[in-house]
């Protein structure tokens, strides 16, 4: 059978895809972030996981305003990089998992979720930038990738606690499928930032770096915090937090497991862009 042998937290800042394509990673700015995620790099190519199940939120690509899903699940083959303005980014397109995808939408469906299915879409840096982050520059990556979009753009977004059961569900999804798969969840955006408004440039380290404590040791408290405190705490944009919920739920000490997860690596960096950087490893027990 299947299983989730790790979950993957990290911002997916648009500047830091820019960085890496632009050559910059070595500048005394930029220098300190990607350095952050040199440990993370070897420990994906010695951990090989077969499936990425990446939760992130798409930035008015795929998905216009005109129509918005919750949750969708990208179905395809393949899934080619959209271009945001300035060209698609120079990384290699996205291979999914059809039938893994298939069988977490019919068993996600079926414990009472809805999920919008879908069969075509390209994807944005909030998929790509932290493929990059975790790892650099391949000419194809290292396995396939499951997006899961969720909507963190358009208010009402889900609430913590239902990115936080949805979680579970696609653990037990992945786990009743029938082939010995690695697979790994991601949980993508954040951390604290906002970019519009009178508090444009907002960034509150002592609320990340909170959120990251109990996203460890206390997720199921963590998943009740309203909406209103994200916001008020973390800007208008710190509500993508929610997607890490949806990793955190997935793992084993919160669904019957005797054993808290292995923090096999955990980093912050401010700023990075207009934006906190967050980024954490845990491995289940």
């Amino acid at each position: 059978m299947a299983r989730i042998s790790a979950s993957v937290y990290t911002s997916h800042v648009p500047a830091i895809g820019a960085a890496l394509d632009l050559g910059k990673t070595a500048e005394p700015y930029w220098q300190p972030v990607f350095q952050g995620y040199d440990f993370s790099k070897q420990w994906l190519k010695e951990q090989k996981p077969d499936v990425i199940f990446l939760v992130y939120n798409d930035h008015a690509n795929a998905f216009s305003l005109d129509l918005i899903p919750t949750f969708a699940i990208g179905t395809a083959a393949e899934f080619a990089v959209a271009d945001e303005g300035w060209g698609p980014r120079p990384v290699p397109k996205v291979i999914g998992h059809p039938k893994l995808a298939g069988h977490i939408a019919q068993s996600v469906i079926q414990d009472d979720f809805d999920l919008t299915i879908v069969n075509k879409m390209d994807i944005d840096h909030g998929l790509t930038v932290p493929l990059s982050l975790m790892c650099g520059h391949p000419k194809a990556w290292p396995c396939p990738v499951i997006p899961f979009a969720v909507n963190v753009v358009q208010y009402p977004a889900p609430s913590g606690r239902r990115c936080y059961m949805l979680g579970k569900a696609i653990r037990k999804a992945i786990e009743s499928y029938d082939e010995p798969l690695n697979v790994q969840i991601w949980g993508t955006g954040g951390m604290s930032h906002q970019l519009q408004g009178p508090r444009a440039g907002l960034i509150n380290k002592e609320f990340d770096t909170d959120f990251l404590d109990r996203l460890i040791a206390d997720p199921e408290g963590l998943s009740k915090m309203p909406h209103i405190d994200y916001v008020r705490e973390a800007g208008s944009e710190g509500i993508e937090l929610v997607m890490w919920l949806i990793a955190r739920g997935a793992m084993n000490d919160v669904n019957g497991g005797s054993k808290p997860p292995t923090v096999r690596h955990r980093f912050y960096h401010v700023p990075a862009s207009n934006t906190a950087v967050g980024h954490l490893i845990l491995e289940n027990n």
